[in-house]
């Protein structure tokens, strides 16, 4: 047997060999650094791009209106703002013209043009406050139009823009925060327009499936590896689980249109069809994910319960499934913020139609934030494209909030073995 002769590490060869090694290592932490740093810059560009565009949504440019009531077309009697109904006696008095006619006095012929559709509200608002107004010359600030919202944020036509510097070098042009923005639904202007209404669509949608998938998704996953035999059938149905968490959402659109709407008649464009669609589209992840966690509890804790008189629903659900909880809780968030973000299958059962009211409740009309931004980004008009980035930025805030929440309930409920 040939003697084994001892590597030289200070050799030529072995120093080159080496130095290689290190060199590959450094090139490969390098493409590695470069990877991570190529992946943080797009992801920087596109939050900066989105929040330029976005942070603009959140404010809205009005106009100093001086309204001389007394010689004004307002016929309004303050006594019965106060006996009657006033939001009822300003909307009989139709202050439209009068605010046309103000307009026009102050900024000169085209004055009318320069103040948006909210400004009726605003001055019944102020009127309905102070009832004293009507007797007397007063300047309110009502909402401008979009063509002057739009040139005061930097982005509106050259004769918008003229006209805007015009309202500045008056003292008669203000930004303010748009709260409105925040309490209104879907409208036609863009001045008037809020996320509110598709929010709280979204809100009662996500209610409705989380209601649904995950209890069911649960108690499946601890059947499916706690009691189901292990024979054919329970193969398919892996398979078909498996399977059924790669299937394209729109498919899911497809079956809750057929199934929801065409079968058990239930009202269209509703969270509670919605609701029900991505719960089909949610439970299988939230399948896969309780069986992996359930696997990975070790089975000497089911031994060791069984060992001190347990019975097995009482080791499955005394043990088992609280270590198992925190991988369920992150599987839920996977597939709960997938589903948040989803728009093709509920576009397949109608929830893209105008709403403009909030919901009431899960069998009422709604529409839901992906939706609402994918339909203010085919307008055209360009006060629509900052609303579109203000309503990503609210509906990433709703996606990191309610992971959050998940996680802090994942580290709440986690325990070490």
């Amino acid at each position: 047997m040939t003697p084994r002769v001892p590597t030289d590490w200070r050799s030529d060869a072995m120093q080159r060999r080496i130095a290689r090694r290190y060199a590959s290592e450094r090139r490969f932490r390098l493409l590695g650094l470069g990877a991570v740093l190529l992946s943080a810059g797009f992801l920087a560009f596109l939050l900066i791009s989105m929040m330029s565009s976005g942070l603009k949504g959140f404010t809205q440019t009005q106009v100093d209106l001086p309204i001389d009531f007394p010689r004004s077309a307002v016929m309004i009697d303050p006594a019965s703002l106060a006996v009657g109904n006033p939001q009822q006696v300003i909307a009989n008095a139709n202050l439209g013209p009068a605010i046309d006619q103000a307009a026009k006095l102050a900024f000169g012929a085209d004055g009318a043009s320069l103040i948006g559709p909210g400004a009726t509200r605003a001055v019944g608002d102020t009127i309905i406050a102070d009832p004293t107004i009507l007797s007397r010359k007063a300047t309110i600030r009502v909402p401008a139009s979009e063509g002057i919202d739009v040139a005061a944020k930097g982005t509106g036509t050259p004769e918008a823009e003229d006209a805007a510097q015009k309202l500045r070098a008056q003292g008669a042009l203000s930004t303010a925060f748009n709260i409105g923005f925040l309490t209104a639904s879907d409208g036609t202007n863009p001045t008037q327009v809020g996320i509110w209404g598709a929010f709280k669509g979204s809100l009662l949608t996500m209610a409705v499936t989380l209601l649904l998938s995950f209890p069911i998704g649960v108690l499946a996953a601890l059947y499916l590896e706690e009691y189901a035999p292990k024979n054919r059938w329970t193969d398919v149905i892996e398979v078909s689980i498996n399977n059924l968490a790669a299937v394209p959402s729109i498919i899911f659109g497809l079956l809750g249109l057929a199934i929801f709407l065409n079968l058990m008649h239930l009202p269209r464009s509703a969270p509670l069809v919605g609701g029900l669609t991505l719960a089909l589209m949610t439970m299988p992840v939230i399948v896969i994910a309780g069986r992996n966690a359930i696997k990975a509890v070790p089975p000497s804790i089911r031994d060791a319960a069984l060992g001190i008189g347990a019975s097995p629903i009482q080791v499955v659900f005394h043990h088992v499934l609280p270590l198992a909880l925190p991988g369920i809780l992150t599987g839920t968030i996977i597939g709960m913020a997938r589903a948040l973000g989803e728009t093709a299958p509920l576009l397949m059962i109608g929830m893209r139609a105008f709403i403009a009211s909030p919901p009431g409740g899960i069998s009422d009309p709604a529409t839901v934030l992906p939706v609402q931004i994918f339909l203010w980004s085919d307008e055209v008009g360009r006060g629509f494209i900052e609303k579109t980035s203000a309503a990503i930025i609210v509906l990433l805030v709703f996606l990191l909030a309610m992971n959050g929440i998940a996680i802090y309930l994942r580290n709440r409920f986690e325990k070490r073995w």
